[in-house]
């Protein structure tokens, strides 16, 4: 299972850092939930560092804050998990990078800290390309049907990866969806 997954990632991770190349953009990444594994799975890759530009993990609501200026406003109002602050990391990794394209995680991996409302297995996205109307940035609910940490983190990953290639531009905001872990 774990090597099964181990190869997942680097294909997911390969083939956005290979359409990345050929579209001639840079990519970065902010991630809670999933703690640098995005990060690690884009960088396990030889050569990464042309269409890599950047990784924040910020785990806590201060990190948000301090390295990719999520106000305090969106945390209070909405908390971590939410649409509005996966919106606001992406804009964080747009203003604090050189990336053409950002993806934003943030979630509940569990096995606590979910609520009735943000169970475990929930896990926010946004993606926000350079130049686009923030308006039009995608963002999406996704939960995970798991309890189980690494199933979800590892789902979490794959999502992101796939965010990150050049055929999703034309994605925008859309509807929670339930997938499995």
């Amino acid at each position: 299972m774990v090597e099964t997954r181990q190869t997942a990632r680097e294909e997911a991770a390969t083939s956005a850092l290979a359409a990345n190349r050929a579209a001639g953009r840079k990519v970065a990444v902010a991630e809670s939930c999933t703690g640098g594994m995005v990060s690690a799975a884009l960088t396990d890759i030889a050569g990464s560092s042309d269409v890599f530009s950047a990784g924040f993990i910020t785990y806590s609501g201060d990190a948000k804050k301090r390295q990719l200026d999520v106000s305090g406003e969106i945390l209070e109002t909405f908390g971590e998990v939410s649409l509005a602050t996966a919106w606001a990391m992406a804009a964080g990794v747009l203003a604090n990078s050189d990336a053409d394209v950002a993806v934003a995680i943030t979630g509940i991996a569990g096995p606590g800290g979910g609520s009735e409302k943000k169970p475990v297995g929930q896990v926010v996205f946004a993606r926000a390309l350079r130049g686009q109307d923030p308006d039009d940035y995608f963002t999406q609910r996704v939960q995970f049907d798991s309890k189980d940490r690494a199933a979800i983190r590892h789902a979490a990953t794959l999502f992101a990866l796939d965010l990150l290639q050049p055929a999703r531009d034309s994605l925008r905001p859309s509807e929670d969806i339930e997938l499995p872990a």
